[in-house]
């Protein structure tokens, strides 16, 4: 999968596309390639939608909630992939293979993400205390 360096948000809408692309192949024969066929589109797209959620969050706090959104679709993404790929619901492994790797690297980082901004929440809330103290005097 190409992907640009820098932008998350055109990854993670090519990471979507490729879980309807992975859909689509996979064998509905089976009651569990339709079942996981349909959970691989719902998990899979659902990061690139709630990343603009993320981007127009209303405070820190929803900002970080929302980037565990999106973590926890990509790692039920990551299951769902895993499972159809050893429960050969898929001609080829490879395709399932390459797509378990890309949704890891997202994972890692939206993890760092995820501790960036909390790092980042709790640094900067004793100096704005402190600055509500100088006010109050």
């Amino acid at each position: 999968m190409k992907r640009k360096k820098y932008d998350l948000e055109d990854r993670l809408i090519d990471f979507g596309v490729l879980m309807i692309e992975l859909s689509e192949s996979i064998d509905k024969r089976r009651e569990a390639g339709r079942h996981l066929s349909n959970q691989l589109v719902r998990s899979g797209t659902s990061p690139g939608i709630h990343y603009g959620e993320a981007q127009a969050a209303e405070s820190r706090k929803d900002f970080i909630h929302k980037l565990k959104v999106i973590l926890k679709e990509l790692r039920e993404t990551r299951g769902n992939l895993k499972m159809t790929e050893r429960a050969k619901l898929q001609s080829s492994s490879k395709p399932l293979i390459e797509a378990i790797s890309e949704c890891s690297e997202l994972i890692a980082i939206f993890v760092k993400s995820i501790q960036t901004a909390e790092r980042n929440g709790r640094e900067r809330k004793p100096t704005n205390r402190a600055t509500e103290k100088q006010k109050n005097r």
